[in-house]
């Protein structure tokens, strides 16, 4: 007799910017199984493009934990932002683009906590880690023509990653993580 076991997957929160940007840096990750852009925050309404204060552009990350943890993918997205940038992510400014790491429980807040600690005495930077961990708010999914954005808009998209420094941030820090022999602890 045959039992099928469904994959059992787990899923994060993250807020770096440009969901476009963090959706698309995202599906790259081996493990990864989907990502949705979408809005975080606790406000009474429904958030949409055109009026999301209060929220955070974020992703919904949904990933099979035997393939990838929870921890490598919060690395990953501390190396795919700014992390010293308390205003915005590059081109995009306000609280609606801050960064943040949402945590559902105490074991991910430390992993999450942990993380950014060994940033900083990794002395990468020479400026203040501004991201914040927060409890996980409401997440609502972005509007449908957000979803895949740069795949289904490849020119806009590079044209927009190319021209914002994004891409060069995380050339440069790949750059110096070579450089210093830096690497995450497992």
């Amino acid at each position: 007799m045959n039992v099928f076991s469904p994959m059992q997957t787990n899923k994060l929160y993250l807020a770096g910017g440009c969901f476009w940007c963090v959706e698309h840096d995202m599906r790259a990750l081996p493990g990864v199984i989907e990502v949705i852009s979408g809005y975080s925050g606790n406000s009474e309404r429904k958030p949409s493009y055109e009026s999301h204060q209060g929220y955070v552009e974020s992703v919904e990350i949904e990933y099979d934990p035997a393939e990838i943890s929870y921890k490598k993918i919060i690395q990953f997205f501390l190396d795919h932002i700014d992390p010293t940038d308390a205003g915005g992510q590059f081109y995009d400014r306000g609280e609606s683009y801050q960064t943040a790491i949402f945590y559902t429980n105490e074991e991910e807040k430390h992993i999450a906590e942990s993380c950014i600690n060994e940033l900083i005495e990794s002395h990468l930077y020479d400026r203040p880690i501004v991201v914040r961990v927060l409890p996980n708010p409401a997440f609502y999914p972005a509007e449908a023509y957000h979803q895949r954005y740069a795949e289904k808009n490849p020119d806009h998209y590079n044209a927009y990653a190319n021209g914002s420094g994004r891409k060069q941030l995380q050339a440069k820090v790949c750059q110096i993580r070579e450089q210093k022999k830096l690497e995450w602890k497992d």
